[in-house]
């Protein structure tokens, strides 16, 4: 095992046992992008999760990674991990970090994919002092193009900062905040998939009402999306103002933002992302009131 905490110098990743705990969408996503950017071996990483050994199974077919099935073989994975990932389901973190208090060891780097679990909870849960990194990563990161928002805990060192960054990365972008940002970040680009989905559904029903073919509809409008988003990064104009670059007087672009603007468009998408961002802040509360009871 190596000692994260003893040294500032960056381990490399290769060398270091990675333990995910917890085996659902957001632990594969992590473990493919490791993988996929050849950061280590199949061998270093285990996983594991309460009892669901047909899904273990499944990743352990699927990336030839070592599974943690029964009581025994999760002690010695916890004991031997350099980084555990906490992956476990927001209704049941409470619950499964007081399994592992004294589990866990202090010079072990946590890394939290667990949304709304704060790191001062995470640290009362386990009683003990622990490196934390909590993150807010979305979806995308499936596919390798997630928005991860970072938060550290004042333990975490620089080699530490730079590890974890290095692991994130390679599901997709990262963004550092203050912990009290990230669930700013939660409705920004946590459930910020799901409102380019809803306009995306909008499109195509629009499309086939009017009479286009299913196909046609949902291939125009994916390829829509696909292309105005490549074209904000490939330019780094402001939204805004490529926005009005194809908006013409008096033009068909200029009739439907006037209609989506007496429809509150721009209003009624802020007002839901200030919304998620309160609703994370409310399932951070729930689980601190779990941890205490």
């Amino acid at each position: 095992m190596t000692q994260l905490s003893a040294s500032g110098v960056m381990p490399e990743i290769s060398s270091l046992r990675l333990c995910f705990y917890g085996a659902g969408s957001m632990a594969e996503a992590f473990v493919r992008g490791i993988l996929d950017r050849g950061l280590t071996e199949p061998g270093q990483i285990s996983v594991m999760n309460r009892q669901n050994v047909t899904r273990l199974d499944e990743l352990t077919t699927r990336y030839g990674i070592r599974a943690a099935a029964d009581d025994q073989s999760k002690l010695s994975t916890l004991h031997e991990a350099d980084i555990i990932f906490l992956a476990m389901k927001p209704k049941d973190a409470a619950t499964a970090l007081k399994q592992l208090r004294g589990l866990i060891k202090p010079h072990q780097l946590l890394i939290s994919l667990v949304a709304g679990l704060s790191i001062d909870t995470i640290t009362a849960l386990l009683n003990q002092q622990n490196a934390i990194i909590r993150t807010m990563p979305n979806t995308s990161s499936t596919i390798g193009l997630g928005a991860t928002g970072i938060s550290f805990s004042s333990s975490v060192t620089e080699a530490q900062r730079l590890l974890a960054e290095q692991l994130l990365q390679s599901i997709g972008l990262t963004a550092i905040v203050e912990e009290p940002l990230l669930d700013v970040v939660t409705g920004v680009s946590g459930s910020g998939p799901a409102y380019v989905y809803y306009l995306m559904e909008a499109m195509i029903e629009a499309g086939r009402g009017l009479g286009l073919s299913e196909d046609t509809a949902r291939d125009l409008t994916i390829q829509t999306v696909l292309g105005a988003a490549h074209m904000v990064k490939a330019t780094n104009e402001n939204p805004a103002d490529l926005r009005r670059k194809v908006t013409s007087p008096g033009g068909t672009t200029q009739a439907a933002i006037e209609t989506l603007d007496s429809h509150h468009f721009s209003k009624a998408i802020i007002t839901a992302i200030g919304r998620a961002a309160e609703r994370a802040g409310e399932m951070g509360a729930e689980i601190e009131r779990s941890a205490k009871s």
